[in-house]
């Protein structure tokens, strides 16, 4: 029996090959074919891909929203370690002040948006 090389690298008997070679042979290739065919598929599903950049996407945007959250906490408690205790007194009796007088507080931002606006209107 005489072995020759054929043009792919393998090497083939000079005798017919039998079923059980041909069997082999047949299945092998399916699965390459089906490994190509997958490969293919997930290249041509546009959809998908879009959906697997858009959900990195949000991951990305999570990740720098969390990261600027924990800088802000940072930066407030530095600033209120920083600030004397009677003016955070003060800061907290107008803060409680403020949720007290919600209404009133909201009328005088509109009246002073009011005037911003026909002074505005007026100096042209």
């Amino acid at each position: 029996m005489t072995h020759d090389s054929n043009s792919n690298g393998t090497s083939r008997s000079s005798e017919a090959p039998g079923p059980d070679e041909l069997r082999e042979q047949v299945q092998g290739t399916r699965e390459e074919l089906g490994i190509t065919l997958e490969a293919l598929a997930g290249k041509a599903d546009v959809k998908t891909q879009a959906q697997e950049k858009a959900d990195a996407a949000k991951a990305r945007a999570r990740d720098v929203a969390h990261d600027a959250q924990d800088r802000a906490a940072g930066l407030l408690h530095a600033a209120h370690d920083r600030t004397p205790e009677p003016v955070r007194q003060h800061a907290a009796q107008a803060g409680a002040a403020a949720r007290q007088h919600q209404g009133l507080l909201i009328a005088g931002a509109a009246a002073l948006a009011l005037a911003v606006l026909l002074s505005r209107r007026w100096r042209k």
